[in-house]
């Protein structure tokens, strides 16, 4: 799935890409794609004749501003597992799994390609709250880049919590954005095995998380994101960070700092990869 960082990629992509085009019309091929309207043919009406002034991100949401409009009206998309969003020329093939088609002027396109089908799309009208069609942003914590992101709001999140740190760090509710590969990087980056409770971290160890947390995000980011699977950015290319990862998917590798081979647990369902040696209770 892709984590803040991949969506942060992406949104920079679009901001370059797509500002100030007039949208002159699209195509959904997945009915189910768009979450709102429950129409499609009223969803590519509200959206067609708009231009995009800005995209910003919240969490792991994109929300395109569009005008001209008195008041804004509000494209929405959530990647989930597969989802992609990709730049182009009308003229290129269809990927089989294209599942909605934006059409812009001088030919442009941009297309929402999603493997698995979880991916969604809105168009939230004027007057209307966007977290009142968008539930899940009235659900999410602050950002790890807000300056309420703040060492004291950290610790006050994690405070008499009897879960493992890793389970709490892919709580949106806790940190907006993180997920299983930057929890791994930033807990090694910390010195915490991912097993570790909430309720047992010391001031100094949630400090030293809180700026790991800061740190891979935006080495990540600066590398482009991470592509393990199918994470693409908007003109298709790939992230380079997994190439220099410190524990996630390097099961059985030498650990960059000590040589001990990197561990792979279950936490929670999902794995948790980190140095024995490296990171302690």
């Amino acid at each position: 799935m892709p984590e803040l960082p991949e969506v942060e990629t992406i949104r920079r992509g679009l901001n370059q890409f797509t500002l100030h085009r007039k949208i002159t019309g699209g195509d959904v091929l997945l009915h189910r794609t768009i979450a709102y309207p429950f129409s499609v043919n009223e969803f590519i009406s509200e959206i067609t004749g708009s231009a995009i002034a800005a995209w910003h991100r919240r969490g792991k949401y994109l929300l395109a501003e569009l005008t001209p409009s008195p008041q804004t009206t509000w494209l929405g998309v959530h990647l989930r597992m597969t989802g992609q969003l990709l730049w182009l020329h009308q003229d290129e093939p269809l990927h089989k799994h294209t599942r909605v088609r934006l059409f812009f002027e001088n030919q442009q396109e941009l297309r929402f390609v999603d493997q698995r089908t979880f991916g969604q799309m809105w168009c939230v009208t004027p007057g209307v709250a966007v977290e009142s069609i968008i539930t899940g942003l009235g659900k999410l914590a602050v950002d790890p880049f807000s300056t309420q992101f703040t060492l004291e709001y950290f610790a006050d999140k994690l405070q008499n919590r009897r879960r493992p740190i890793k389970t709490a760090l892919l709580d949106q509710s806790v940190v907006a954005g993180l997920g299983n590969i930057y929890a791994d990087e930033a807990l090694f980056k910390s010195g915490i095995l991912p097993v570790t409770l909430c309720m047992d971290l010391q001031l100094q160890q949630i400090q030293r998380l809180h700026t790991a947390i800061i740190q891979v995000l935006e080495t990540s980011i600066a590398a482009g994101g991470t592509t393990f699977s199918n994470f693409l950015n908007v003109q298709g290319v790939n992230g380079n960070y997994g190439g220099v990862a410190w524990v996630y998917n390097r099961t059985g590798e030498p650990c960059r700092v000590c040589g001990t081979p990197i561990e792979r647990i279950k936490l929670g369902g999902r794995s948790s990869h980190f140095c024995p040696q490296c990171q302690s209770y």
